[in-house]
Formats: C-alpha cells, structure tokens, sequence
C-alpha cells in the first residue's frame, strides 16, 4: 500500500494557525517525536491519542499556558508528531511540556526527545534542525 503525505493539526488556542509564521507561533516551536515506518502500526495511533488528551486535559500544568496545538506529519520513510508552543525561550515551561509529555507517552527513559525553534526549522540548510533542548 502506497501511503502519501498528510498532516493532522489539533489548535487547542483559537485563533492560531498550524502554520510558522503565525504571530502566536513565531517566537515558538515544538516537541518532535519522529517514528519510523514500522511504528506506524504499533505506536502512531496510541501517541496521537495520548498526545490529544494532554492538550485537551491540559496536562502540563501552568505550562499548558505555552502550548499552542499539535500536529502529526504521515510521510512514507516515516512520521513524526510535535506538540507546538509559543515561546522557546520560556525554558521552565518548554522543558516542563517535554519532561511531562515524555512520561505520558511511557517513552523508555533512554529514548530522547528535542524540541526545536521555529525560527531554526524554518531557516535549516540541510535535512536535520538542531535540538534547542532534549528530555
């Protein structure tokens, strides 16, 4: 089965747009977690679920005040799903998301996440962006 490219955005903030250059984007950026083809199977629906109930639950306490939406990309090497916040330099709340969103999903604590900046993503040269911070 051939699987093309799609995106799910879930904007827990009205108003924004699932998109870089939006105002209450633009200073932000996101919690990547990429999973391989294989994963899709087995891990991808149970991760968007338990991502979607963290918005919607608020899960992060008063750095839920930070998170802007998410979005799952579905590509065919592979998919990756990103919690969206609206400032990276608010380094308390960032690492409190990614701290937290890492012990809902029940990552193994040797698996790494990192959180990238808009403004570096959107500005890469080659195929990777550097992780800002990493749980």
């Amino acid at each position: 089965m051939q699987i093309s490219s799609c995106n799910f955005h879930f904007l827990c903030q009205d108003g924004i747009k699932p998109m870089w250059e939006d105002e209450r984007n633009k200073l932000g950026g996101r919690w990547l977690m990429t999973l391989n083809k294989q994963q899709r199977h087995n891990d991808l629906d149970r991760y968007w679920m338990e991502t979607l109930l963290c918005l919607v639950g608020e899960s992060f306490d008063e750095a839920s005040e930070e998170v802007c939406g998410a979005v799952v990309n579905v590509r065919p090497k592979g998919d990756k799903i990103s919690i969206w916040t609206s400032n990276c330099q608010n380094r308390e709340a960032i690492m409190t998301i990614g701290q937290l969103y890492k012990e809902r999903l029940n990552l193994h604590i040797k698996a790494l996440i990192g959180y990238q900046s808009h403004d570096d993503t959107s500005s890469k040269s080659g195929s990777t962006t550097k992780n800002m911070y990493s749980v």
